[in-house]
C-alpha cells in the first residue's frame, strides 16, 4: 500500500509518500510544492494543483493523507491554507484516490505518543521510524511523512517494527 502525505500551504506544500511492504514502512520520497509569494492566490492554487496532479501520476498512491487544519490566530493564513488544502483534495477525489484527513494532535500522538510534541520531536521520529541516515528536509516535507505515518497506522498495515 501507498500512503501520499501532505502538509498543506500556498508557499509550500510539503508531501512525502511511504510504502507499507510486509508490515515494513518505506520512504519512497519527499519534498515541496514551492510557489512565489508575488504570485497570485488563483494562480498559487493553479500550481499546486498541477503539481500535485503530476506527483498522483509519479507515485501512485492509494491513499492521500492530508492534515486538518486548526488556526485560532490567523484566519487569513487559514483560509489561504484551507484552499490549497482543497485543491489537493480535488485532486485526489479527481484521480479516485481514498482521502483520509488528521488532525496536528493524532499525528503527534501516532508518531511520539505524546499530544503535545515538538516539531524537533517528531522529526526524530519520523526519520527513525522511516530507517533514514537524516532528518528529512524542509520542515513540511518531514511533517507529510509523518502524516503518511500516522495513516497507515491508523490503518493497522503496520505495527511499528521500525519505532
Amino acid at each position: 500500500m501507498r500512503i501520499f502525505g501532505v502538509d498543506p500551504g500556498t508557499g509550500k506544500l510539503g508531501y512525502g509518500m511511504i510504502n507499507i511492504d510486509a508490515g515494513q514502512l518505506k520512504m519512497v520520497g519527499y519534498g515541496c510544492i514551492k510557489t512565489p509569494t508575488t504570485m497570485a492566490l488563483s494562480q498559487r492554487l493553479c500550481v499546486i494543483f498541477k503539481e500535485f496532479q503530476k506527483l498522483i501520476k509519479e507515485f501512485q498512491p492509494d491513499i492521500v493523507a492530508i492534515e486538518k487544519l486548526f488556526f485560532a490566530r490567523n484566519v487569513t493564513t487559514a483560509m489561504g491554507v484551507s484552499e490549497a488544502r482543497g485543491v489537493i483534495v480535488l485532486a485526489a477525489a479527481l484521480a479516485d484516490i481514498n482521502i483520509q484527513e488528521f488532525t496536528p494532535l493524532q499525528v503527534k500522538q501516532a508518531i511520539t505518543g505524546y499530544g503535545r510534541a515538538e516539531k524537533g520531536q517528531i522529526q526524530r521520529m519520523v526519520q527513525k521510524i522511516l530507517g533514514l541516515d537524516k532528518t528529512p528536509r524542509p520542515d513540511d516535507a518531514a511533517d507529510a511523512l509523518a502524516i503518511a505515518i500516522t495513516c497507515a497506522a491508523v490503518a493497522s498495515k503496520w505495527r511499528g517494527k521500525n519505532a
